[in-house]
């Protein structure tokens, strides 16, 4: 079976600033060890490594030792540039980077990759995500979001792995439940990806309690970064902050700015879902900063970091509107805090003004290949293209 891995990106592998996967020609037997990975403690699995999520956390597992291994979808365009920073050419004794193509629709490939990886740990980030789109693409998001959750727990139980899961849940659980929002708040899913979710968090713990495995869901409440995708709020209100500063745009189009959300910064997440992991026992775990603030301050602050007037610059679109409204969601992590020792140190207005400056800083070095660069007291040490300290 070909698996797929970063190959040399000299210039014909390099297009658009965006790293190339290939076919390798060797194939892993399940469970054995090759000469890259003999010294290396934990193999972790994750889907959905291309985006924001999966580039910290390959990043936080790559900078702990681990060898990574990142389901990819085939496209013709490429989306690897979140994690040309980790690069290592396969071929060097320190590679600890692999892709594979797959797709969650794909319920066979999963069975064969995790059987021929044979991961300690496996983060199932992979999914839908966007809130608005779903109302486009219901079926879609129900498939991949849904049930491509199940298809990665039965790819685990078939391919009879020792392992860890841990399963991306998400705060739009809760809908129009009141705040704050804890394990033992009752869900009213307001979306088609937010009910896609809730059937992936019951599924999870269907699947714990039926088959034993240790498998968790991180309920996450909004986690942003420089790294988001441009199409979400956060993301395209500070890039619109730095088109405007440097005089490249004059106007952006919002919706509703009244929606209050619990927003933190991802690679605390990441880390959190990290330590879900590490735990004694399976368990849910909320993982939010417990602070709410409105669209409409996000933007303030935001505008106002770069010493404009956000209401001369910001219009209303009510094409951004959902039909099914969630108008605040804030989240309790005290079960986080109390049994993983985790907690955010970053919470929504310190995050708007972190991806201001990310935002102006990527502007100016648009012609040239730049990743934000995480300053947090509990990463690991920042080491070159990925690789650990010997």
């Amino acid at each position: 079976m070909a698996s797929c891995f970063f190959k040399d990106v000299s210039a014909r592998h390099r297009k658009h600033g965006q790293l190339v996967a290939f076919p390798t020609v060797s194939r892993r037997l399940p469970g054995a060890a090759t000469q890259e990975s003999q010294d290396v403690s934990k193999r972790a699995f994750v889907t959905g490594i291309t985006g924001q999520d999966g580039s910290y956390l390959a990043e936080l597992l790559l900078g702990k030792g681990y060898e990574v291994h990142g389901l990819i979808r085939r496209a013709s365009t490429f989306n690897t540039a979140r994690l040309e920073h980790l690069y290592v050419d396969p071929h060097s004794a320190d590679a600890r980077l692999f892709l594979h193509y797959g797709d969650l629709s794909d319920g066979t490939r999963l069975v064969t990759l995790l059987a021929e990886v044979a991961p300690h740990e496996v983060y199932n980030l992979a999914a839908q995500s966007h809130v608005r789109v779903s109302f486009d693409e219901p079926e879609h998001t129900a498939d991949i979001t849904g049930t491509g959750t199940v298809r990665m727990l039965e790819a685990v139980r078939l391919a009879g792995i020792e392992t860890r899961f841990c399963q991306a849940s998400s705060s739009e659980l809760y809908g129009s439940t009141p705040p704050p929002q804890s394990e033992t708040t009752p869900f009213h899913p307001r979306s088609p990806y937010a009910a896609a979710k809730a059937y992936g968090y019951w599924i999870t713990r269907n699947y714990r309690e039926a088959y034993g495995p240790f498998a968790v869901n991180g309920i996450m409440f909004n986690h942003e970064s420089p790294r988001r995708g441009e199409t979400f709020v956060s993301r395209k209100i500070t890039r619109a902050v730095a088109a405007i500063r440097a005089g490249r745009e004059e106007f952006v189009y919002m919706g509703n700015l009244d929606a209050i959300r619990d927003w933190g910064y991802a690679p605390e997440y990441v880390e959190g879902m990290w330590r879900m992991l590490q735990a004694d026992e399976p368990d849910d775990y909320v993982l939010a900063t417990g602070t709410g603030i409105t669209v409409r301050e996000f933007l303030e602050i935001s505008f106002g970091h770069a010493d404009l007037d956000w209401e001369n610059h910001v219009k209303f679109d009510d094409r951004y509107l959902r039909p099914t409204e969630v108008a605040t969601l804030i989240g309790d992590p005290t079960k986080a805090r109390e049994k993983l020792g985790w907690q955010a140190t970053v919470d929504g207005r310190a995050l708007a003004r972190l991806m201001v400056n990310a935002d102006i800083e990527a502007l100016e070095h648009a012609s040239t290949p730049w990743i934000d660069e995480v300053r947090l007291d509990s990463w690991p040490t920042p080491t070159t293209h990925g690789t650990a300290p010997l």
